[in-house]
């Protein structure tokens, strides 16, 4: 299998994790607008599931180094299975309630809350089990970084209507998601041997575990995002007769949503073998800014903010290429 040796490689493949994370949500503002999340969701997972499988049988099956894709599934232990499988559903679930969380209390809540908490819990965790970099390094980046999340937020706070008072149902979801989001990483780590070169009996290199992972996702849709279509947290029930509805171009938007964040994933843990699972994590979950970028760059959603507002985006983006750079010198110093 394709192995990256190179960290200054393994940080190019971070930032293409990062990007893929930042601009997936992008698909959904191409399909119909009477096309809703939960049935989105389905193709999405299809996506993700479909990408890892590729990666597995191409990437994942070249090259003389470690295990092939399919002999790596085919001696992998049912707790190495178990444990990415696991991840994928605590990630299925974190994502949906994410996205519950933006529907109910608005990015201004849900990115500072939910993926702030993510990113700190998920570098902590990640770091205690593999602690590979400069701990002093980290730790600030990961500051900055959840700083410029905050920053963004304040920023997305000023724009018309975004000044509503904070709902304290969409607070508990931001944290739940949070929680759920910082650790589904260690999971799938768990089930992976840590040198990509020297393969580990039971255990998955980073192209099996991440497919195991998006069966994960997909399986655990079937849980999490069919009690979703049944009681939704915003809107009326749908059914699966409402999906079979959508036309081919409406699908595929989801597929390519799932394409792009599958590739975020595989890159990240591609990555993870030379720059450890801490500074892959945090550097992927910079895809928040990105989103940002996508925001004030793309669809001009500031282009109505007051006065002032500019230089906080300028101090977000500051405290964000700032953050990433030091996660980054945490594996060189």
């Amino acid at each position: 299998m394709f192995v990256v040796h190179s960290y200054p490689l393994a940080v190019v493949f971070c930032v293409l994790s990062m990007l893929c994370w930042g601009s997936w949500a992008n698909t959904r503002k191409l399909a119909s607008k009477d096309w809703r999340f939960e049935l989105f969701y389905w193709d999405y997972t299809l996506g993700v599931l479909l990408v890892t499988l590729l990666f597995g049988l191409t990437l994942g099956s070249a090259g003389t180094e470690g295990r092939s894709f399919l002999a790596d599934l085919a001696q992998a232990s049912s707790g190495s299975i178990g444990s990415a499988l696991l991840g994928g559903a605590i990630f299925n679930l974190a994502n949906i309630l994410l996205v519950a969380a933006i529907e109910i209390a608005g990015m201004a809540v849900a990115f500072p809350v939910g993926i702030g908490l993510a990113l700190i819990i998920g570098v902590i965790v990640n770091y205690l089990a593999a602690p590979i970099g400069n701990v002093a390094l980290l730790s600030t980046g990961v500051v900055l970084v959840t700083l410029a999340i905050v920053l963004d937020a304040v920023a997305y706070r000023r724009l018309p209507g975004g000044t509503a008072g904070i709902s304290t149902k969409g607070l508990v979801l931001s944290i739940a998601c949070g929680v759920f989001m910082g650790m589904f990483y260690r999971f799938v780590a768990a089930a992976m041997y840590a040198d990509p070169g020297h393969a580990e009996a039971g255990k998955m290199g980073c192209y099996a575990a991440v497919f195991v992972f998006a069966l994960g996702i997909f399986l655990s849709s079937f849980v999490w995002n069919t009690l979703t279509m049944k009681k939704p947290f915003i809107g009326a029930p749908v059914s699966f007769a409402h999906y079979f509805a959508g036309s081919f171009r409406t699908h595929l938007t989801g597929i390519l949503g799932g394409v792009i964040w599958g590739l975020g994933m595989a890159f990240n843990l591609i990555a993870s073998g030379r720059a450890g699972f801490a500074i892959s994590y945090g550097l992927g979950q910079g895809a928040t800014m990105v989103a940002a970028f996508w925001g004030v760059f793309i669809w001009k959603e500031f282009r109505d903010a007051p006065q002032g507002t500019s230089k906080l985006l300028a101090a977000m983006f500051g405290c964000f290429l700032s953050g990433l750079a030091l996660v980054v010198l945490a594996r060189t110093l």
